[in-house]
């Protein structure tokens, strides 16, 4: 196998690294593409080369490197952002041929797809610091070791550690959203969601709202959005009736289909805003103990350009 198809062969696995510690698609393929720029150099250097002993190791920790550079930059977008910060949500569509359950018909499959990060993680992410959050992602989630790591972050082993440490204490806190449910539990809770919301019954929606639920959008600055999250079952239920019923008042069709955000259950939808410009959006959930504990609005266009197109026949509620 020649050096582009060994690098072909990990890109698939570095993008996944990379969208999980920057958020951005189109941020984690500059990063992968400057991974293989670094090795490409490395190549045409014998001392660099000799250095290439394990590619995925050598590749992974070039690229948390990468990865850690754009995020301690991203911090100062961040300070400056109009509003909420959501990640871009990564959506594929549920699937040709669902189960009894409505999902996919393999168990394989329903069990890799429980085990996917989901938005919730994605957005508890963003509590971390840069080194936090490389540290996290390649120990936790892609389970590289500790040394690689402190090499990745140019610290210690015991450093790396307790970046780790500190990590998964923020990622478990007791305000953090709690997202444990598989499918089908998200699929039960999800459809008695949409069927308050479109009853407007707000003692229904409470029902399956957590008492600390809490709701984020995300605009970017090109729609009306909360500044800050909105917490507790009560306020977030009479936000989301509002919404629903804004769009009843202004005549507007909704368009909506159930997909997935980084293998869990979410919503993506079509409307128009009131001053006639088209609005797309995804609905993400963080659902624990048979509750919503998390709900994420992503509704800023310049993170929703690779967003797959709805298609014909999805009304409003969507199908399941």
């Amino acid at each position: 196998m020649d050096e582009v198809s060994e690098f072909e062969a990990e890109r698939g696995r570095l993008m996944a690294v990379a969208y999980r510690m920057l958020g951005s698609r189109s941020e984690a393929e500059d990063a992968v593409q400057e991974t293989w720029l670094r090795y490409a150099g490395a190549l045409g250097d014998p001392a660099a080369r000799a250095e290439v002993r394990h590619l995925g190791g050598w590749l992974t920790t070039t690229c948390a490197r990468i990865c850690l550079d754009v995020l301690r930059s991203a911090r100062v977008r961040r300070e400056t952002y109009p509003g909420q910060w959501l990640p871009e949500p990564l959506v594929t569509p549920l699937g040709p041929a669902p189960g009894p359950d409505g999902f996919a018909p393999d168990p394989a499959e329903r069990a890799v797809r429980r085990d996917q990060l989901g938005a919730a993680l994605m957005v508890v992410l963003e509590r971390l610091t840069p080194e936090q959050r490389v540290a996290f992602v390649l120990h936790d989630v892609f389970a590289v070791p500790f040394g690689q790591i402190a090499e990745a972050l140019g610290t210690s082993l015991e450093a790396a550690r307790q970046l780790a440490s500190r990590a998964r204490r923020a990622v478990n806190a007791p305000d953090a959203p709690r997202h444990t449910a598989d499918l089908a539990e998200q699929h039960r809770v999800v459809s008695a969601f949409v069927a308050a919301t479109e009853s407007g019954d707000l003692d229904e929606l409470m029902r399956v709202l957590a008492p600390d639920v809490v709701l984020i959008g995300d605009a970017g600055g090109h729609f009306p959005a909360t500044r800050r999250p909105i917490a507790g079952a009560d306020k977030v239920a009479r936000f989301t009736l509002g919404l629903f019923g804004q769009a009843g008042r202004y005549g507007q069709r909704v368009q909506g289909r159930p997909v997935l955000v980084d293998g869990s259950l979410a919503l993506q939808m079509e409307t128009v805003h009131h001053d006639g410009r088209p609005l797309r959006l995804v609905v993400a959930f963080a659902v624990h103990d048979g509750v919503i504990t998390g709900i994420f609005n992503q509704l800023n266009p310049d993170k929703l350009t690779r967003l797959p197109d709805i298609g014909a026949g999805h009304g409003w509620p969507p199908r399941w």
